[in-house]
């Protein structure tokens, strides 16, 4: 029987800490890939509270009911700025919205890509950044080997772990993606539990 991925990263010593106390995570498929980039979106730059306060209010707009691309059109842009996005933010739901008319975000169409494909793809929207594309590609996807270098739960993360100088975040980004190459082809699993050690869930730098 060949092991997990849980198997062989709590058996390194470098991840002793991480993994201590800790259990196997499993990612799940979204078959709504632009809500997924609309809740990335939102939660740029914000606490994991405020995020979730301000995506309810985006819900709520909808009766608690997914909308579709169209009805995010639909919407206002003075409605969205009052749920709590900027102004950018506000512009940036509307152009996931209106790609997913103008060239498609079923799952079916990105299943069918590499994460190299996709990326070119879905960066093509002004405002979906490389954070919100890893984690689409992670939680929505399900894709394992995605390593989340800039964000900064990983960052710090890594940072305590490895004792690297957090004060120049690019070169602790090269370094930690270096770093982390080693445990290629589960680096996914690695952002997930690097979060729970530091009991952080993903918060992006600037894009």
């Amino acid at each position: 029987m060949s092991k997990s991925y849980y198997d062989i990263l709590s058996a390194d010593p470098l991840l002793e800490k991480v993994f201590r106390n800790s259990a196997p995570h499993e990612f799940k498929i979204s078959d709504d890939i632009p809500m997924a980039l609309y809740s990335s979106i939102m939660s740029q730059q914000l606490s994991v509270k405020v995020a979730d306060v301000i995506l309810k209010r985006f819900m709520n707009i909808f009766n608690g009911v997914a909308p579709t691309p169209q009805q995010v059109l639909n919407t206002s842009h003075e409605e969205l700025r009052a749920i709590g996005l900027s102004n950018a933010k506000a512009n940036y739901v509307k152009n996931v919205a209106q790609f997913a008319i103008d060239h498609g975000l079923q799952l079916d169409k990105l299943q069918a890509m590499s994460d190299e494909e996709i990326f070119e793809y879905v960066s093509t929207i002004k405002g979906v950044g490389k954070w919100t594309i890893h984690l689409l590609l992670m939680f929505s996807l399900g894709r394992e080997d995605i390593f989340v270098a800039d964000d900064l739960g990983v960052q710090n993360a890594m940072a305590e772990l490895f004792d690297l100088d957090k004060t120049d975040r690019k070169k602790i980004k090269q370094q930690i993606i270096t770093i982390a190459e080693k445990w290629s082809p589960y680096r996914s699993y690695l952002n997930i539990h690097l979060w729970q050690w530091l009991n952080n869930r993903p918060k992006a730098t600037i894009e």
